[in-house]
């Protein structure tokens, strides 16, 4: 990482781990605890193993990463010759993975500007993308912040769960609206909207709730030009499905990413997730 500008995330991104090669980003972990083991995503628990003790429902916590990881990242991006770094991060509405980072930037050895994007999985790793581009034509630490932001602004995530039960046991949302989902035996589609997780829509079947997600995407993405992901939790053939109709409706895709999330979304989801993240260029 010596470019003049480094580019830090954590691992609710979801990027690739190829696309984070190519351009430099640096991911932070978030930690998944299974009973009273403590894992680390990305590297110490699978998408499957978390889908596999949540079936079994084993109690399954998430935790934000410590001040001092996020310290470390940004000693080695100043070590490596940056001489700014923009920090990008999940929501701060759902996770203290935001505040850990603004402790450890206090005393960081080079400036570093920590952006809450108010997003989650692809929504936040489109925003990372977009800062690293800027670092990447030679832009300032300004101007990096500022696309990261722009993109931000401009993406949106849907996704539907078979149930909202285990948002309700991680407190990501309302009892009462969780309630209302088991009470009236509704499919739900949710929304991030500022940054929170919030009840978009009650569908009275599976399928009508994922034609549904498909119009919402469609709508939303417009003729382009537009980045689409397409994010599920042991649901591949439902994912590779939405993600083919999308190809083939929205005219002005540059880029299409399908890819399970990790343990940490997927400890707040539950399997059977389904999620499209909709990001104009």
């Amino acid at each position: 990482m010596s470019r003049h500008v480094a580019i830090v995330t954590d691992s609710t991104a979801y990027l690739p781990r190829q696309t984070r090669e190519r351009h430099a980003i640096t991911t932070v972990p978030l930690t998944v605890v299974i009973g009273d083991r403590a894992l680390e995503e990305g590297t110490e628990i699978s998408a499957k193993a978390l889908a596999e003790a949540l079936q079994k429902r084993r109690p399954v916590t998430t935790s934000r990463p410590s001040p001092e990881v996020f310290a470390e990242a940004y000693r080695e991006a100043a070590a490596a010759g940056a001489k700014g770094l923009v920090s990008l991060h999940l929501s701060a509405e759902v996770s203290g993975t935001y505040d850990a980072a603004v402790l450890a930037a206090k005393d960081a050895p080079l400036p570093v500007r920590v952006v809450d994007t108010r997003m989650v999985g692809m929504a936040l790793g489109f925003c990372a993308l977009a800062a690293a581009e800027v670092a990447e034509a030679g832009g300032s630490l300004d101007e990096a912040v500022a696309a990261a932001e722009k993109r931000a602004a401009g993406t949106s995530a849907f996704f539907y769960v078979d149930t909202l039960d285990y948002l309700r046991r991680g407190g990501r949302i309302g009892a009462a609206q969780a309630l209302l989902g088991s009470a009236l035996a509704v499919k739900p589609l949710l929304e991030l909207d500022g940054g929170r997780i919030e009840l978009r829509e009650k569908v009275r079947t599976a399928s009508k709730a994922i034609a549904r997600l498909e119009e919402i995407a469609v709508e939303r993405a417009g003729s382009g030009p537009v980045d689409i992901a397409v994010h599920h939790l042991s649901a591949p053939e439902r994912a590779d499905a939405l993600a083919d109709r999308l190809g083939e409706r929205v005219p002005g895709i540059e880029e299409l990413h399908v890819s399970e999330v990790g343990a940490v979304i997927g400890a707040h989801t539950g399997p059977g997730l389904l999620a499209v993240v909709v990001s104009p260029r």
